[in-house]
């Protein structure tokens, strides 16, 4: 009998220890009630509330896999505290928590992206013109302004890439934007420059007291080529002639002009162009590094280089002729100039 009742408390003791065990790792397995706020974007904090959590060893968001950064002191066994990753892809999807004996847990979450602008169809502007802006994180835009100011541009069409904007009437020389949707306001790098508030050289035409001054075979206006508007000016640069397309002859002088801007046209491949005044250091047409700019083959390319960096009032306080400047071209070549401009 003493066997038998020994062996029955072994027994007992063995079924309490498996049933301890059970109850143990069946704590050890982590339960998600929510996610606070259930949609945020990057840096945004979130509450992870359920049971068990204490345990949780890392935390991916399932699109791209990326890994969210927590510190365990913050964190007890009914909540966990953490941040949507920078890198973190924007869109709906689960946010999976794993556990120490690898054991996984999700909750849906809606990451959302700051609105990106990427490239624009043209850096200037002028009072009621529409530009598109490309880039991702588009579609959910519910306002764009003048960065600094409340003055809205209308939205006139949105995708998640495309986002096309009426500029308003201004009074600012150039602007940057500021653009809110879902994720918050973002602030994109492109500066835009308003064609009303600068002083026009050549746009359509050339500004009054301008002309075409340039060397060998004149600018010709055309109105089948352009960038902005209805028409550019273009010269055909003679294959191993230093050729020069440029305007002239009013008396200019520096308003506080901070930048020279201009979209140009390349040919058949990458050449360099020099831009010089008739008040500029080595003289005018001379080839100064500081006025090179190298320009890319069959495309419009947008410049906007500051005045300080051409010199072009070095020598005296006007100059009423500017030019664009080649060192002999291979072969015959073709270029335009759009939105010549001096911006304050």
């Amino acid at each position: 009998m003493k066997t038998i009742k020994t062996k029955f408390i072994g027994l007992c003791f063995l079924l309490a220890l498996t049933s301890w065990s059970c109850s143990e790792d069946e704590s050890m397995s982590p339960s998600v009630k929510e996610v606070s706020p259930t949609q945020g974007a990057s840096n945004e904090l979130l509450t992870i509330t359920g049971t068990d959590l204490s345990n949780i060893q890392t935390i991916h968001f399932e699109k791209g896999n990326v890994k969210a950064d927590f510190n365990p002191n913050f964190n007890t066994d009914k909540a966990i505290l953490f941040r949507v990753p920078a890198d973190a892809i924007p869109g709906n999807q689960n946010i999976i928590l794993t556990n120490m004996d690898g054991s996984e847990t999700t909750v849906p979450f809606n990451v959302l992206g700051f609105a990106n602008i990427t490239s624009v169809s043209n850096y200037n502007f002028s009072a009621d013109e529409d530009l598109v802006l490309t880039g991702k994180n588009l579609d959910d835009v519910t306002s764009v302004v003048f960065t600094g100011t409340t003055t809205e541009l209308t939205i006139v069409a949105k995708t998640a890439t495309s986002l096309t904007v009426t500029f308003p009437a201004t009074t600012l020389t150039e602007s940057t934007l500021d653009i809110t949707n879902a994720a918050g306001v973002s602030h994109p790098t492109q500066v835009f420059v308003s064609r009303d508030n600068a002083f026009k050289i050549f746009t359509d035409d050339y500004a009054p007291g301008y002309q075409d001054a340039s060397w060998g075979s004149g600018g010709t206006i055309s109105t089948a080529e352009f960038k902005s508007g209805t028409a550019s000016v273009y010269k055909d640069y003679a294959a191993g002639n230093w050729h020069q397309l440029g305007f002239g002859w009013t008396n200019t002088s520096n308003d506080n002009y901070k930048y020279l801007s201009f979209w140009v046209k390349g040919g058949s491949a990458n050449y360099d162009l020099y831009i010089t005044t008739s008040a500029s250091k080595s003289g005018f047409a001379s080839f100064d590094s500081n006025t090179r700019i190298t320009v890319p083959a069959n495309e419009w390319t947008y410049f906007k280089i500051p005045v300080s960096t051409l010199d072009l009032w070095s020598t005296a306080a006007q100059w009423n002729q500017i030019g664009w400047r080649i060192q002999g071209p291979a072969q015959d070549e073709r270029f335009y100039l759009d939105d010549v401009m001096l911006v304050k």
